[in-house]
């Protein structure tokens, strides 16, 4: 897809046909990433874009070695599609 990923102290931004879709998480400071909620507009929906955001958030927590806990829908759904996340989940 390589959209280009704005990053800022809390998200992940997606701004593609003048709409914005993002993933919000928090890091705690212990080791720990929170995905809270994924948002992709409407219209940008089925394109790829709520994965790249989850990609986006996993690469960041392996960089940063952070376990990760995932709380929003849209991210638990990609993680059981996708195995290669799983190792990241719950783990430091």
């Amino acid at each position: 897809m390589n959209n280009s990923i704005k990053v800022t102290k809390s998200r992940f931004e997606i701004e593609q046909d003048g709409q914005i879709s993002y993933l919000e998480f928090e890091t705690d400071g212990h080791g720990w990433m929170t995905i809270w909620h994924t948002e992709v507009a409407e219209s940008l929906r089925g394109k790829g874009i709520g994965l790249e955001l989850v990609t986006t958030a996993f690469q960041y927590a392996k960089e940063n070695s952070l376990g990760v806990d995932v709380i929003c829908p849209l991210a638990k759904h990609l993680v059981e599609k996708h195995p290669e996340f799983k190792p990241l989940l719950g783990n430091k």
